[in-house]
């Protein structure tokens, strides 16, 4: 079960004008499931994204990348679960580029003005004939109102969809802007085993949302983990159909740009973290709070040497103040010149180790009863400066390996 999250109730998902979702059961990898979502986008409507960092991408990611290049203007994007079309060489480009062309006839666009998107199993051929047989349920089925369906739709190993919404004033004008994202394991940022989609209705001048996405990812999927592995397929994007009746927020430092941009990273950090409460095997939500670095980059460091290691995920699973394994992560994290002697240790409120060494005050039934809790907070401070940073994570459980050991069959 996902750790304090429920699904998404679909009646608090708000459309967004110029973005229609459909849905269809094309049979990709298993028979009567959803697995086949397309995403149309009204003519105007202006696109902005993120890719995996995994030099060893596949082949939807290398198209889509392209196909933003070309800067034709996306009208369309599909997206398939149950196959990643990743490790499939020459072979699998072909079958995306046969997707993007099959559904450009539907819609009478040009082929790049489509957006591809896979995720599920690694290494296998891609259906494409199954998806292009699926494409007209799918557009038969767009509406508005389908965010929640959509949410089901792109999921993989995920227990829970995972959705969100919210509204922001702009100039008198209410704004709306919902997201969708699945993911549950191999999640590593840069960017984590995901696909993430967030829309909204706002005005946004071109020239900020050329790095919108990445500037949103930074803030919040590049910011969970959940085993430290960076996927071959992660996507995110962020789409603005300048349907809203308001003034074009052309600066982020302007009051509406500050509403807005609060407005997406607010959605966006509730779809990272929901991945990790989603975390494949996960029973507990750990927030990893480093301050008192040098730099955001060093405390972001530590930060992940604490969320990655194996010893301390299981832990927390187990509920085991064994905290010295915390102290050895922030040691091996890689600063060079750190001074193990100014560092101190929070679990919560509990004050566990003081300048480098165990509190005389601290109690291991203390520890204990945070340990036992759903939600922890982990905090740590290294005297070294002003910069702090914030990862989420969460634990490593044995029904972990169970899913990822059966995951193909």
């Amino acid at each position: 079960m996902p750790v304090d999250l429920l699904p998404p109730n679909p009646a608090d998902l708000l459309p967004v004008p110029g973005v229609r979702l459909g849905i269809a059961e094309a049979g990709v990898r298993k028979a009567n499931r959803k697995d086949l979502t397309v995403l149309l986008l009204d003519e105007g409507s202006s696109v902005s994204g993120v890719f995996t960092q995994n030099r060893f991408c596949a082949a939807p990611v290398q198209i889509g990348r392209d196909h933003l290049a070309r800067n034709l203007g996306i009208r369309a994007m599909v997206v398939n679960t149950g196959n990643a079309n990743a490790g499939t060489g020459e072979d699998g480009l072909m079958r995306a580029r046969a997707t993007c062309i099959a559904l450009a006839r539907h819609l009478d666009l040009a082929p790049e003005q489509i957006l591809p998107f896979s995720t599920g199993v690694i290494m296998e051929p891609l259906p494409h004939d199954r998806i292009e047989a699926g494409l007209p349920a799918a557009l038969a089925d767009a509406k508005e109102a389908n965010w929640g369906r959509a949410a089901e739709a792109i999921m993989t190993t995920d227990t829970v969809a995972k959705a969100f919404s919210t509204q922001v004033v702009l100039g008198g004008v209410k704004v709306s802007i919902t997201g969708i994202s699945k993911g549950a394991g191999m999640i590593r940022p840069n960017m984590a085993t995901m696909l993430g989609f967030l829309a909204t209705d706002a005005k946004i001048a071109p020239a900020l949302m050329q790095d919108l996405a990445k500037t949103l990812a930074d803030a919040s999927f590049n910011r969970v983990t959940i085993d430290g592995d960076t996927s071959t397929n992660d996507s995110f994007m962020v789409i603005a159909t300048h349907q809203a009746a308001h003034a074009e927020v052309s600066s982020w430092d302007s009051a509406d740009g500050k509403a807005l941009k609060a407005g997406l990273l607010q959605v966006a950090q509730k779809l990272a973290q929901a991945i990790v409460r989603d975390g494949e095997g996960a029973t507990k939500f750990i927030t990893v709070r480093v301050e008192g670095g040098k730099t955001g980059d060093e405390c972001r460091q530590v930060a992940y040497a604490i969320a990655h290691s194996p010893l301390v995920k299981t832990a927390f699973f187990a509920s085991d103040p064994n905290l010295g394994r915390i102290l050895a992560a922030v040691g091996y994290a890689g600063i060079a010149d750190l001074d193990q002697t100014l560092i101190d240790l929070f679990l919560d409120d509990v004050h566990v180790a003081v300048k480098g060494g165990r509190n005389p005050a601290y109690r291991e039934e203390d520890g204990q009863r945070v340990m036992k809790q759903s939600e922890i907070t982990v905090r740590v401070v290294l005297g070294r400066g002003d910069a702090a940073d914030t990862v989420w994570t969460c634990d490593l459980s044995h029904e972990y390996v169970t899913i990822n050991a059966d995951y193909r069959s």
